[in-house]
């Protein structure tokens, strides 16, 4: 091996990069996306969405699938899945036997409505709005916190990434088990703490900040497509100082972080100049009562397309060997960030 060939040489070519916050490596092929599609192409999102559509289980005042009436909701509106793959009551028990092992889980499944308006996502929210959606990620994360270890909130967006329903909305699954992606970022922060002394996720905002895969910092927050990114235009969100969790956040880093998510989406949306699918979720601490000073807040966003129309399918090799990707994360940041520029641009100007 060459080990003497220099990065802009490396990372121009099939190569492989380390995920530091899960351990896992993943192959890199540079502008792969050259190659000739004759697969399946994505639908293009629904064009001209009602304000309130009679028809929605989620807008105020209509009757859910289970019967349950909506109450005619003026902001944010929780309520438990009328079909959550998690319960509260189920069972403790497990079993052994040989190489066979289950255990039971409890938990509970959360439907968090961000507007009553069926067309107004988050990309289309002004700051102030979008902070009423970060606000009720904190208030739910602390309140379920008390009863689960782990709590998950996350955003589906798009028929491309299985939702349901159009209607801008998220979930929060609560359960009594630490899952695997978890516990992969518990074990690699944890490891660098104890050989460090620091965050691995502060250290490497640190070393991002300015870069070439920087898509908007502040003295609060970094918005980064990660070095080892797996997704075509996959992104992460990380505070600049120690949290933990989402309920620590103050008020001056949820109205920065507000700007930032909904100047982040209008980015993707400007990408292709149509709704970006993704789905996106807030990586906190396990509320169990353990101090965890090496654990750093973070959200990830996973978007599947490679072009407005192709996704990105994790098949074949990527499921039998590791991740593969088929553009350079400077590349995709490169794109992104024009996209985020050109919607502030035609933004300010419309404002002029």
């Amino acid at each position: 091996m060459n080990k003497d060939l220099s990065a802009t040489a490396l990372l121009s070519r099939p190569h492989r990069r380390y995920n530091a916050l899960t351990g896992e490596w993943l192959l890199v092929s540079a502008e792969r996306t050259s190659r000739p599609w004759r697969g399946s192409a994505e639908a293009p999102p629904l064009a001209d969405v009602p304000a309130y559509d009679p028809s929605c289980y989620l807008c105020p005042g209509n009757t859910r699938a289970n019967g349950e009436q909506n109450p005619r909701y003026e902001s944010t509106f929780v309520f438990t899945n009328d079909f959550a793959a998690l319960q509260p009551d189920s069972p403790v028990a497990s079993f052994e036997d040989g190489l066979l092992r289950a255990s039971s889980e409890q938990g509970t499944c959360k439907v968090i409505c961000f507007s009553p308006r069926h067309d107004l996502t988050l990309s289309l929210m002004s700051a102030a709005q979008a902070r009423t959606v970060v606000d009720l990620w904190s208030a739910q994360s602390e309140t379920l916190g008390k009863s689960f270890p782990w709590v998950q909130v996350f955003e589906n967006r798009g028929s491309a990434m299985g939702a349901s329903n159009p209607h801008p909305h998220g979930q929060i699954w609560a359960g009594s088990a630490i899952p695997r992606e978890g516990e992969k970022e518990e074990a690699t922060q944890r490891s660098y703490f104890e050989a460090t002394g620091r965050s691995l996720l502060l250290d490497y905002a640190e070393q991002e900040v300015g870069g070439p895969r920087d898509l908007g910092s502040d003295d609060d927050w970094l918005v980064v497509v990660p070095f080892w990114a797996a997704w075509p235009f996959e992104t992460l969100v990380i505070p600049r100082r120690p949290v933990s969790r989402l309920p620590e956040l103050g008020d001056r880093q949820r109205d920065l972080l507000s700007g930032r998510l909904v100047e982040l989406l209008r980015g993707y949306d400007g990408l292709f100049d149509a709704p970006f699918p993704y789905s996106m979720g807030w990586h906190q601490a396990p509320f169990d009562g353990v101090e965890r000073p090496h654990w750093q807040l973070h959200a990830h966003f996973y978007p599947p397309l490679l072009h407005a129309t192709v996704r990105k399918f994790m098949v074949g090799y990527e499921l039998l060997s590791e991740s593969q990707r088929d553009i350079t994360a400077e590349v995709a940041a490169d794109r992104l960030r024009s996209a985020i520029d050109s919607v502030s641009s035609k933004l300010d100007q419309s404002a002029g």
